[in-house]
């Protein structure tokens, strides 16, 4: 009979101590995420800006060799990621292949004019910086136009600007929750062992004696549970590249090596001070509080 009633204690310690390292886990877990946001949030602003192209459209009559020349001009600038030179011909394919039809049969000739689309760093994306290069380019006798939707430049900055405000107060926000749901998991924990941390108290044992186990044991399961987290994170970083490979990518080690210690830290580091604290409540509060 005593050892059914051993075995079952052992059974109910173990439980509660793996519902503790699953608890923790999950909120590393979603403050791992909102790392893995963080550290690509400037990398996807940085994507979509540089995604937008403006068209440098040239006389009709303008050379080859005059075109070269100005795309070869505007690959040297510093702000300029890539260029791509599209011909009349190839403008009337591309133009084909979406019409569905042969619209130079119908016209009779190619109303198409060569253009250079140009792709920006993201840092000149700004529409201030797009206008200033709008003006150097139109210096050219053979550039005839530059088109591209500054609405639409203009709600990516905005929407970019209000994207960081919110990922910096959610981060907050966040970090609030995950360190008041670890504080209360570890002081129901220690709430379950508050007769035994009086006991050993009133037998002599010294105050960091008592908490030693404690702490001990919290940062076991602290390290348990970020390694666990960052295993989760792994998972989804891996489902991330494998499904959306084009938009995102996880190929800085350096950043994740550093999100992993971070983690491992933070597990550890909250776990120990929330069990300090709980232990220490336990310690100082009178024999007759212990059953409230």
């Amino acid at each position: 009979m005593k050892k059914k009633e051993q075995a079952l204690s052992r059974t109910r310690i173990t439980g509660s101590y793996v519902t503790l390292v699953i608890s923790i886990s999950l909120v590393l877990f979603l403050l791992g995420l909102l790392g893995l946001l963080l550290i690509n949030a400037h990398g996807l602003s940085q994507y979509f800006r540089e995604s937008i192209s403006f068209s440098v459209i040239v006389n009709e009559d303008a050379r080859e060799a005059d075109i070269r020349m100005l795309q070869k001009d505007l690959d040297a600038k510093n702000y300029v990621k890539a260029t791509e030179y599209i011909s009349k011909e190839q403008a009337a394919e591309k133009l084909k292949e979406d019409l569905g039809e042969d619209f130079i049969n119908f016209l009779g000739y190619n109303p198409l004019t060569p253009t250079i689309d140009v792709y920006l760093f993201a840092d000149y994306t700004h529409p201030d910086s797009v206008a200033k290069i709008e003006k150097y380019i139109l210096e050219y006798p053979i550039v005839k136009e530059v088109y591209y939707q500054e609405s639409l430049l203009r709600l990516i900055n905005e929407n970019v600007k209000k994207i960081s405000l919110f990922l910096l107060v959610m981060s907050s926000f966040l970090f609030l929750i995950a360190l008041t749901i670890i504080n209360n998991t570890i002081r129901l924990s220690v709430y379950s062992k508050r007769f035994i941390i009086k006991t050993m108290q009133l037998v002599g044992a010294t105050r960091a004696f008592v908490r030693k186990p404690f702490l001990i044991r919290s940062a076991i399961h602290g390290l348990i549970a970020a390694l666990i987290a960052m295993i989760l994170i792994l998972s989804l970083i891996h489902f991330i590249e494998k499904e959306f490979v084009s938009l995102m990518s996880f190929q800085n080690f350096n950043m994740l090596i550093a999100l992993a210690a971070a983690i491992i830290v933070l597990g550890i580091f909250l776990s120990v001070v929330s069990s300090y604290f709980s232990v220490n409540k336990y310690l100082s509060i009178p024999e007759d509080k212990l059953y409230i």
